[in-house]
């Protein structure tokens, strides 16, 4: 056997030294990169930044970094928006059904001028059947009488009241050739060729309208059926139907609604009522007014102005300035500025004494909003919107504010609890009571 050399043995022995050493250090490398990679995947190992490295301040959530006033105003105009698209759509459905509306709102003024009657029957003894045709059929009919009078004195007086506009138009004419405002007899012949040029002009557009009235009455018959048939079934069955309507509500929200219904209803009467009075008083004292002067047709333009009493503010307005341009065109300066005076005087008697008085408490609207309300109404409906709008404003007031006050007495009932009660016996919902229904 041959003896191996000294030096490659020691060889032998150094490279499996440096086979040794170099595993330990491939090991101690990929435990380093291991560390690395989880220091790198935590947030907790994040490695600090130098000293030299300026301070970032960490990034806010998106919300947080909007301002108080912007979020805000985003959060209350989103929901105005929905409110507005609401009501847009909304009046789109009144438009297509305006007549239907403004029948049965016709119904429920009338109702609540009929409704008292009943009640006084019922409580005589009247079975609630013949009472409610007792009353309707008495209302119908003085309703009716109205109407046939004005329409009676307007025909009377017609032909008369021609002659006099016509002598009040020469005496205006000789008026303003002697007035101090140099008006020549050209001037009004030319402003009179201009009228009569105007009137020939716009011949198919009159004749047009002509044809149109003619649908006008059909709608406004139809109009006055449905209001008539309305007013039958609300003094009759008006209860059911309102307990029948209390189900289309969701039953968190009824008790509410529940009483806020009767208050809505005490709201209208009060102005209906109220309104009678004092368009009543207003026709009176003004018709009075206007017959001592010997203003032609005193009778038809004291119901006038009865009936343009329901539209607050303007219709005293417009009625009053009717009968002032008839006291001027038939008797004159002197009497139209006296027709004037007495209507000035009877209306400031009726917004200062009367109003306040007679309507109180029960129907508070700004003035503001009542014009508000009576122009949003006319550009709505017309005339008939002009009429509704002030009680539906009035209504809507009474409502919200019942529910206001519902609220809050619901959320001080709920916060204070008897005591001794438990977390959950201690709250009553509405229209429950806290102790079980004894078996």
């Amino acid at each position: 056997m041959s003896r191996v050399p000294g030096w490659l043995g020691r060889l032998g022995a150094e490279l499996t030294e440096m086979s040794e050493r170099w595993n330990e250090r491939r090991a101690e490398a990929e435990r380093e990169r291991d560390e690395a990679e989880s220091r790198t995947s935590s947030d907790e190992h994040v490695p600090p930044p130098p000293d030299y490295a300026p301070d970032v301040p960490a990034r806010p959530d998106p919300a947080l970094a909007v301002p108080w006033g912007v979020r805000v105003a985003a959060e209350a105009g989103w929901r105005l928006l929905v409110l507005a698209g609401t009501l847009w759509v909304l009046m789109r459905i009144i438009s297509a059904v305006q007549l239907v509306v403004l029948a049965f709102v016709s119904a429920l003024l009338i109702t609540a001028i009929l409704q008292p009657t009943v009640a006084r029957l019922r409580r005589l003894g009247v079975p609630r059947g013949p009472a409610t045709a007792l009353t309707a059929i008495l209302g119908f009919v003085v309703m009716g009488l109205i109407g046939w009078f004005v329409t009676w004195q307007v025909m009377e007086n017609i032909d008369d009241l021609s002659g006099q506009i016509q002598d009040g138009i020469d005496e205006l004419r000789n008026w303003l050739l002697n007035s101090p405002f140099h008006v020549t007899d050209k001037q009004i012949n030319e402003i009179a060729k201009n009228l009569r040029e105007a009137v020939g002009a716009n011949t198919d557009q009159i004749t047009s309208a002509g044809l149109e009235g003619v649908t006008v009455v059909v709608e406004s018959l139809t109009g006055i059926l449905l209001a008539v048939f309305s007013t039958l079934f609300l003094l009759y069955d008006g209860k059911r139907i309102w307990e029948w309507t209390l189900k289309l509500v969701p039953a968190a929200a009824r008790p509410g609604v529940a009483g806020a219904g009767p208050a809505a209803w005490r709201t209208l009467t009060a102005y209906v009522r109220g309104t009678v009075v004092v368009a009543l008083i207003d026709a009176i004292f003004i018709g009075l007014g206007i017959y001592f002067l010997d203003v032609p047709m005193a009778v038809p333009l004291a119901v006038f102005i009865f009936l343009f009493a329901f539209i607050p503010l303007v219709g005293a307005v417009v009625s009053g300035a009717l009968a002032v341009v008839v006291a001027l065109v038939t008797q004159g300066v002197f009497t139209a500025v006296m027709t004037l005076v007495v209507v000035l005087a009877v209306q400031q008697i009726e917004g200062h004494i009367l109003q306040p008085f007679i309507l109180g408490r029960a129907v508070r609207v700004h003035p503001l909003a009542v014009v508000l309300s009576v122009a949003c109404g006319g550009m709505v409906a017309g005339i008939g919107g002009a009429v509704v709008a002030v009680p539906l404003v009035a209504v809507t007031n009474t409502v919200v504010g019942y529910l206001r006050a519902y609220s809050r007495k619901s959320a001080l009932r709920h916060s204070v609890r008897p005591r001794g009660a438990t977390a959950v016996g201690a709250v009553d919902q509405p229209g429950t009571s806290s102790e079980a229904p004894s078996e």
